[in-house]
């Protein structure tokens, strides 16, 4: 991966990788704030602003902005996590000047109009009644909130039903002039390009934002995991949905190779131990996995498996007989098999521009240096036995929480406590 980088006098950051290979350009402006960096008057406006931004401009209406793109055959969309924000495209490489001149406009000159607020609040509330009527996604967010306790990491990136009920047009306008600054910005892009023309777009159709000479808030990471504790949600479900684990490795420590592959091995594909142990030998649930999550200063690493109450206790007892074990009897077989997964999902997951755009868009976001796929399949090859069994001892070897959400009460509590041990 041959990538170009520069930093803008304004603070904009450029990263480019050119394909020569293809005719497409995936584009992305990546803004580095997300809920974490919400105070509680503003929880929930960073994805708040991934709606609004699409609403329309000073000199282009919503309609204009999708038809813009739709018109050459182009996409057009925006995620929001707890660190970051992205608005991206993707269009034919003749077609970069339309897309970066569409996005620019989005980020710079967004109208955040009262009446597009009162429009989009309904959806994002939407989006919350979903959340919250998925019980197998809400206990991921239980499982955060339970690990993490009062840190802004562990805040839900949509916000919460009360927050974006009362969330007005100033409030979510200030932030978006607080936060959309050119010191926040990265702009990344991978296909047929050239690396001086996506700098000289940057700096004609970004500037400096208009709000220059900022600074941003500084981030505290956790000072601790929480550890023995239960999240119990009642939920008159059919199954019940379990995640059991702790806290995890930040997205820079020495031991993520490890950690992936780790996690490849306990809960990573059909051949992993979880996936065998749950659903093939013992038939408890049709989907069980693991996954480890990283922040800048901060992670989780989680097992979670659905199944059905009666179940649920065995299920349980699997799950800690897993984590316990793999920390002394993880084998040569499964690292080596764990780590071919990891280095084929790693490049075939590079097979289309819009990956490539996302690995050097959200490195470079982060601050992190950047890691070619290179150097990324040769730091998986060095990972032996011993590694991956001292990362599962550091990590898994602790004090770990369980969040459950199913037919349950709280009569309930201390049997899923004993399984914690």
């Amino acid at each position: 991966m041959a990538y170009e980088r520069t930093t803008l006098p304004s603070g904009v950051t450029v990263v480019t990788e050119h394909i020569p290979s293809v005719r497409s350009v995936s584009l992305g402006l990546w803004v580095s704030v997300g809920s974490r960096d919400e105070r509680p008057e503003q929880a929930g406006c960073s994805h708040f602003l991934e709606h609004l931004l699409f609403k329309g401009t000073s000199t282009r209406s919503a309609r204009d902005i999708a038809e813009a793109l739709d018109a050459v055959g182009g996409e057009l969309n925006a995620f929001t996590s707890k660190e970051l924000t992205c608005f991206y495209a993707r269009v034919l490489d003749e077609d970069l000047p339309l897309a970066f001149e569409v996005l620019a406009d989005m980020i710079v000159d967004a109208r955040n109009d009262e009446r597009d607020v009162d429009a989009e609040r309904q959806v994002v509330l939407s989006e919350l009644d979903e959340l919250h009527e998925a019980p197998d996604e809400l206990v991921h967010a239980d499982f955060c909130e339970l690990v993490l306790g009062d840190h802004p990491l562990a805040a839900e990136t949509l916000g919460t039903l009360q927050s974006v009920t009362r969330l007005e047009r100033d409030t979510i306008h200030a932030y978006y002039l607080e936060a959309y600054r050119p010191e926040t910005l990265t702009v990344a892009a991978a296909g047929n390009l050239e690396h001086a023309e996506v700098v000289e777009l940057t700096d004609a159709l970004l500037g400096d934002l208009g709000r220059p000479g900022g600074s941003r808030a500084p981030r505290t990471p956790p000072q601790h995991y929480r550890a023995g504790e239960l999240h119990l949600r009642p939920r008159p479900s059919e199954q019940a949905h379990v995640v059991m684990g702790g806290g995890g490795l930040t997205q820079q420590d020495e031991d993520r190779w490890a950690m992936r592959v780790l996690d490849a091995l306990l809960g990573g594909g059909m051949s992993s131990r979880l996936f065998q142990e749950i659903r093939e030998v013992r038939g408890l649930a049709y989907t069980t996995f693991s996954y480890a999550a990283s922040y800048t200063d901060g992670g989780l690493v989680g097992a979670y498996a659905g199944t059905s109450p009666g179940k649920v206790d065995e299920v349980l007892d699997v799950l800690r007989y897993e984590l316990d074990r793999a920390a002394s009897d993880v084998t040569a077989a499964e690292v080596e098999r764990a780590k071919g997964a990891l280095t084929g999902a790693t490049v075939l997951g590079l097979e289309d521009t819009g990956s490539r755009m996302s690995r050097l868009g959200k490195q470079v976001a982060t601050g992190a240096p950047i890691v070619t796929v290179d150097e990324a399949l040769e730091r998986i090859a060095a990972v032996d036995v011993g590694a991956v069994r001292d990362v599962a001892d550091r990590v898994l070897g602790g004090g770990r929480d369980l969040a459950v959400v199913g037919p349950f009460d709280e009569g309930d509590r201390d049997r899923f406590l004993a399984r914690l041990g």
